[in-house]
């Protein structure tokens, strides 16, 4: 009979490449085809489309046994994903005459239920992005996701709720309806900053000013750090009340959170703060990296930007805690499967929590560690050198004397150490921005080239910085590492210099826990 395209898109990794959805009707017995390498999720929309047509009032393939045959293009590449609804039954329609429409009138995503109603979907952003910069009309997407798209500036995008409104307001008829609708585009949608109330505040953990101050260093430079002590000294709620210290996020941080987690389908509102992800110690390698058949983003890439809090850390398989290597010191990891290498970005925060030893009291004043050397050691094993090595701060976490816990005083706020985390965040970009380094954010995006420009020592200061190299026997890692950690520290106190008080207080993070294996 005929043939009608219109283009849609899909997700690859985490970005939206363009699809054009064409359909050929013929008559014959009634059949559904969906061909160009579509997913079990994609194969099931035929069945989905006939019924939400049916029940929206409009004639089905079935009802006027057509032989309907879809193709999606490029043919080479899987497709997945039930977001392709939508756009095959617009396909449909205008192929078997119900509905006239020019070919670049935009694009169509969405998945249908079998009442005809337009559900969510992940992606929309990525989608929106791509729809951008081919230039298209306008983008129609489901209404629970049309704020999410409408984050893309210049773009025309409508919200739909269900098939029959969204034939309606394309001059489409519908028997028995006489209503006329007319969708209004969504009006640029402007990021609004706001904290969450289950942000841990600082005055409510009494005690632990010296983890605080580690924290906070960390904070500053986006360095990772480790909290060990024995169970119940308050390493969780340390890590927890972290988030609330960093500074809410850029715009452009906010898109880019906000698009990873969409393809997650993790969250369809906008991210304006850090994410924080804690993820259970027996989490698999590629929930935590990524991967899958399709590869989609893991764990460390949805706390890009963020927090990734790994509580009892040597208790995650061995073959996981390796895999964080390259994230550590790249801020990104690349996934390599059969259908491809994909890119995820992985700058994330590590704040990782332990036990010193299996029973957890091992140095405790309170309590008689019961492991036996074996034990504890091989325990130690489960963290390599090189892994400690990408960790720039350990601090203990040790017991709070009971007049501590009891004491009414409150501590400083978590929003006053924000503060002075965003002033030293500021001083150290404007920095790299009078530099030229437009590339680096924070000290730990520092690189080894970086450090002689960005970190100038005096006669005395780089003789210090020597002693104590060579006493401790540091590896150029730990020796940069060590740098960065104080040019952080002067940050902190607004100071252009870093002083022997800066590189001793860097010093002190060194790791002391199983430090005979560095």
């Amino acid at each position: 009979m005929s043939v009608a395209s219109f283009n849609s898109a899909h997700i690859v990794g985490l970005e939206a490449l363009k699809v054009t959805v064409e359909v050929d009707i013929s008559q014959g017995l009634y059949s559904f085809n969906i061909v160009g390498l579509p997913d079990k999720s994609i194969d099931e929309s035929k069945d989905r489309i006939v019924a939400a047509l049916k029940n929206s009032g409009l004639r089905n393939p079935k009802s006027d046994n057509h032989k309907v045959t879809v193709s999606l293009s490029p043919a080479n590449i899987k497709k997945e994903g039930s977001h392709f609804d939508v756009p095959i039954a617009i396909t449909y329609l205008v192929a078997s005459k119900q509905l006239s429409l020019p070919k670049d009138i935009g694009w169509f995503v969405g998945e249908l239920s079998l009442t005809g109603e337009i559900l969510p979907m992940m992606g929309v952003l990525s989608i929106a992005e791509c729809a951008k910069r081919e230039g298209v009309a306008a983008l129609y997407v489901p209404k629970a996701n049309v704020e999410e798209a409408a984050l893309v500036d210049g773009l025309v995008v409508y919200g739909c709720s269900t098939i029959s409104e969204l034939i309606l307001h394309l001059g489409g008829k519908i028997d028995g309806v006489e209503d006329i609708v007319t969708l209004i585009p969504e009006e640029h949608t402007e990021i609004l900053y706001s904290r969450p109330d289950s942000f841990l505040d600082y005055k409510d953990i009494r005690g632990q000013e010296t983890a605080k101050r580690a924290l906070e260093i960390a904070a500053a430079g986006g360095h990772n750090i480790a909290l060990y002590g024995p169970p119940g000294t308050g390493k969780t709620m340390l890590a927890r009340a972290f988030t609330g210290i960093l500074p809410p996020l850029t715009h452009d941080q906010a898109l880019e959170v906000t698009r990873i987690h969409s393809v997650a389908h993790t969250k369809t509102s906008v991210i304006t703060h850090p994410p924080f992800r804690s993820p259970h110690h027996t989490s698999s390698y590629v929930s935590l990296v990524g991967g899958g058949t399709n590869p989609r983003p893991g764990e460390v890439t949805l706390a890009h930007h963020g927090v990734l809090f790994l509580d009892e850390f040597p208790e995650f398989d061995k073959k996981v805690i390796e895999s964080l290597r390259e994230p550590l010191e790249e801020g990104s990891i690349t996934v390599s499967r059969a259908k491809g290498t994909f890119l995820f970005p992985a700058s994330c925060t590590l704040v990782a929590s332990m036990n010193p030893c299996p029973c957890g009291y091992m140095g405790s004043k309170l309590k008689r560690c019961v492991c036996k050397p074996g034990d504890v050691d091989r325990y130690a094993r489960k963290l390599s050198g090189p892994i400690m090595d990408r960790i720039d701060i350990w601090v203990p976490v040790l017991h709070v004397d009971y007049d501590t816990l009891s004491h009414a005083r409150i501590g400083e706020e978590s929003k006053d150490v924000r503060a002075r985390v965003a002033g030293a965040r500021n001083f150290a970009q404007n920095r790299f921005r009078e530099a030229g380094d437009h590339h680096i954010t924070k000290n730990k995006d520092m690189k080894a080239k970086d450090i002689d420009k960005h970190i100038p020592l005096s006669p005395s200061t780089l003789a210090l910085m020597k002693k104590l190299s060579t006493s401790y026997t540091l590896s150029p890692r730990a020796y940069h590492r060590v740098l960065r950690l104080a040019r952080t520290i002067a940050d902190l106190r607004q100071s252009s210099h870093v002083s022997d008080a800066d590189i001793l207080e860097a010093f002190q993070y060194r790791p002391k826990l199983y430090q005979d294996r560095l």
